[in-house]
């Protein structure tokens, strides 16, 4: 494409994502998919589309703030600073396409020190979740959580330990040309670059490997679910906890996976097909206290609660989610996470495991709901997950919990934001 051409298709793209109508991966999907006018479109182009409109989301008042001092269409402005530039051919690809006035202005930006600009430019984030994070995490760990925040998560992926093993499996994808490194604390994860064409290799193909943040996969040990059990996923969503729990019972047992959304539960049957797994049950139900929750009702030995949350922790993955996400919502959020969370625990017999988690860092959607729903039901007992996780034989678990809990975060641990709590039923 011509300089010209790309940066045009740059700046469209970026006025898209800033409408914040629809989460940016579906915008850019829909921009590739019908935008007729990329008509020389390739790899290459389709990257530096996708990183220039994902950057400007990860540092949008930084470059907001810049961008006042230039001219022009704001969008143009803010997909110049964006831009990626770390290679010198794009960065001479980007010069052909501005014009005498802008890359004089470009030149005084990249001359801005950190010290001229204020604490909301520098972290990125709305005023009341930085507020939060900060009372959260501390000054430090504040300012650590928000630069790994603009960092582009790697790729995990979990392997399928129905069929595989995770030494097999790196070693098949070494021969095919693609780094993939064991998880530091998942024994089944393998993690790679975020760029790693995954839907085109042979062992995603077969079944072998699923896409799974290691994070994720740690909340599905924790269930710890067994062969020939019944078990229940009830957020089951697009099924990639379903999946990990249907390979630790050996395809043996009952897995059911609930969801009020069919739309969601229909994206679990190409997977399901590949895993090779015949346990898994999916079930739309109408809401969380449907007449065909209540039929099982203290008949599973273990239930997971993998709630819907403001999805705060995994923002290196979805930069949108700052904007987008209202603090308004949040209480929306707590008051069906608490209603889900005593409907699904009324599944689980006695002496059963009950796991609630969410991809939230805020505590209103954690340790809130976890605490309220300790004190209303005494019947469950607290399983520290430390614990847990060190009878999994999970290295340094004592690493990823607080207080009990499971609490993960990108800056420390690698992984997408996480929350768990996990409760025995007397």
């Amino acid at each position: 494409m011509h300089p010209q051409q790309l940066l045009d298709a740059c700046t469209e793209l970026v006025a898209l994502v800033l409408k914040f109508e629809h989460p940016a991966d579906a915008v850019l999907s829909h921009y590739f998919k019908d935008n007729r006018k990329l008509k020389n479109i390739g790899q290459r182009e389709r990257a530096v589309l996708a990183e220039t409109a994902y950057t400007v989301l990860r540092s949008k008042t930084r470059l907001e703030a810049l961008a006042r001092a230039g001219s022009g269409a704001l969008s143009r402005r803010l997909a110049i600073l964006a831009y990626p530039t770390s290679n010198p051919s794009d960065a001479d690809f980007l010069q052909g396409a501005l014009l005498p006035h802008e890359k004089n202005w470009l030149m005084d930006c990249k001359k801005v020190e950190g010290e001229e600009l204020l604490d909301a430019h520098k972290h990125n984030l709305p005023a009341w979740l930085a507020e939060s994070l900060r009372k959260e995490l501390g000054e430090e760990q504040f300012w650590a959580f928000c630069a790994s925040c603009e960092t582009t998560a790697p790729l995990d992926v979990r392997v399928n330990a129905l069929n595989s093993k995770r030494e097999q499996i790196q070693t098949v994808l070494q021969k095919a040309g693609v780094n993939a490194v064991p998880t530091p604390f998942s024994p089944l994860g393998l993690r790679m670059n975020a760029r790693t064409a995954l839907s085109q290799l042979a062992v995603f193909k077969a079944g072998a490997i699923e896409v799974q943040d290691e994070g994720s996969q740690l909340l599905t040990l924790l269930v710890d679910a067994k062969r020939g059990e019944m078990v229940a996923d009830f957020c089951a969503g697009a099924g990639g906890k379903t999946l990990g729990l249907g390979a630790a019972m050996r395809s043996t047992g009952r897995l059911y996976a609930f969801d009020v959304s069919a739309h969601r539960l229909a994206a679990l049957k190409p997977r399901l097909a590949r895993s090779g797994l015949s346990n898994i049950h999916p079930v739309a139900i109408a809401h969380e206290r449907d007449e065909r929750i209540k039929r099982l009702a203290g008949k599973m030995d273990r239930v997971l609660v993998d709630a819907p949350c403001s999805g705060l922790g995994t923002l290196r993955r979805n930069p949108d989610l700052k904007w987008r996400q209202k603090q308004t919502a949040i209480a929306e959020l707590t008051a069906k996470q608490t209603n889900i969370l005593q409907s699904a625990s009324r599944l689980v017999k006695s002496g059963g495991r009950l796991v609630y988690a969410t991809c939230s860092v805020l505590p209103e959607e954690n340790e809130r709901i976890a605490e309220a729903f300790a004190a209303a039901n005494p019947d469950f007992t607290l399983l520290p997950a430390q614990t847990v996780l060190a009878d999994l034989d999970i290295p340094n678990s004592e690493s990823l919990c607080r207080a009990g809990y499971l609490r993960l975060w990108p800056h420390l641990h690698q992984t997408d934001g996480f929350f768990a709590a996990v409760w025995q039923r007397k």
